[in-house]
């Protein structure tokens, strides 16, 4: 679903590395919505002085700091959710019915939290348009 080209900012060849992974990678006949959305990761930033990406779209990060891995985690959720056309949703669920049993089939639950007392839960799903759609026709409210 997504491309993500990590890459050793710090290395001398880091430009012509990166003119061989994209040549391979058009060679190989992807979709050209793969190569399109790829994610460009210039990574050790640590290792140069107050490093800014001279490339467009590029995030810079210190795989060994955990610089930028968070804003590498939501631009990889991002475009995952783009690409595959599903969405991360909250949803009030009834602990009684089969909402719950339902979301874990058909969607990925990512948390729940459980309201005791009124035997509620707020679900976090990630799901797509289709399925949401069948969830909503199945529970109304």
């Amino acid at each position: 679903d997504l491309i993500v080209h990590v890459r050793d900012i710090t290395h001398p060849e880091t430009t012509l590395q990166k003119a061989t992974v994209l040549s391979v990678l058009k060679n190989l006949n992807l979709p050209s919505h793969l190569l399109d959305s790829m994610v460009e990761v210039h990574n050790k930033v640590d290792l140069i002085e107050r490093y800014k990406p001279t490339e467009e779209n590029a995030l810079a990060v210190s795989a060994l700091h955990g610089h930028g891995l968070e804003e590498l985690k939501e631009e990889i959720e991002k475009k995952i959710l783009t690409a595959t056309g599903k969405k991360i949703l909250t949803v009030n669920v009834n602990l009684e019915g089969p909402q719950l049993s339902w979301l874990y089939k058909e969607a990925t639950v990512q948390e729940v939290e459980v309201m005791p007392e009124d035997g509620t839960a707020r679900v976090k799903v990630i799901i797509g348009n289709s399925a949401f759609g069948r969830y909503k026709n199945l529970f109304p409210n």
